[in-house]
């Protein structure tokens, strides 16, 4: 585990990733709040590509709880039977669109109390939700954060937790509300985990990962 790296280094790192990209964007296709939550909660476990795929045609005609609830369980499953786990992540979706019909007038809460509480929804896919819709920077956390958190020093932490408050900490003000995409993009495609591109690394030099590749 890398040393948390000093601020003005890391002011450095985020100012490069913004002008290399000034508003990144997830990869999960989503058209509205509902179906941002239902393609998070789908990719647990399962590639952003994959959830798409599934995704297309399901959000076509279920793009809101009243009517994900009318295509029901078995109709959901048809769907979505190429995920990983679908049968109980079908379950999830289904349980959860009723409570926000029954709770929240059908509308996804912006609250991480209110969207943890929902089933199958944890902390990072209510922090995905909160980001990318509400546009609070909250900090999802997934493997490719956790990774180059620790080998570059950006945010070090033994779990997920600490890694979320190293971001929050440790990120300047300015860059926090798209900082988790930035690093989860710089991770799914440039410091990979078997074979990281460093020679592609735009951080390259204010990286003190010792096993580089040439």
């Amino acid at each position: 585990m890398a040393a948390q790296l000093p601020y003005a280094t890391m002011h450095d790192i985020f100012t490069r990733f913004h002008a290399a990209e000034p508003e990144p964007k997830g990869e999960l296709h989503h058209t509205n709040a509902f179906t941002l939550l239902v393609a998070v909660a789908l990719s647990a476990q399962a590639t952003d590509k994959g959830v798409n795929r599934a995704t297309a045609g399901l959000f076509a005609i279920a793009d809101t709880p009243e009517k994900m609830l009318a295509l029901g369980e078995e109709g959901l499953i048809e769907h979505i039977k190429t995920i990983g786990l679908y049968r109980n992540k079908a379950k999830n979706v289904i349980r959860l669109s009723q409570i926000l019909v029954r709770d929240y007038g059908g509308q996804v809460p912006s609250s991480r109390a209110a969207l943890q509480s929902l089933p199958g929804v944890g902390r990072k896919t209510a922090n995905v939700v909160l980001n990318m819709w509400w546009h609070i920077p909250a900090q999802a956390v997934d493997t490719h954060i956790f990774r180059i958190g620790n080998r570059t020093g950006i945010c070090p932490g033994k779990d997920v937790d600490t890694v979320e408050r190293a971001i929050e900490d440790n990120v300047p003000a300015e860059f926090q509300q798209h900082a988790h995409h930035w690093l989860i993009l710089h991770g799914r495609y440039i410091c990979t985990a078997r074979k990281p591109r460093c020679a592609d690394c735009l951080i390259n030099d204010l990286c003190p990962f010792e096993d580089k590749t040439a």
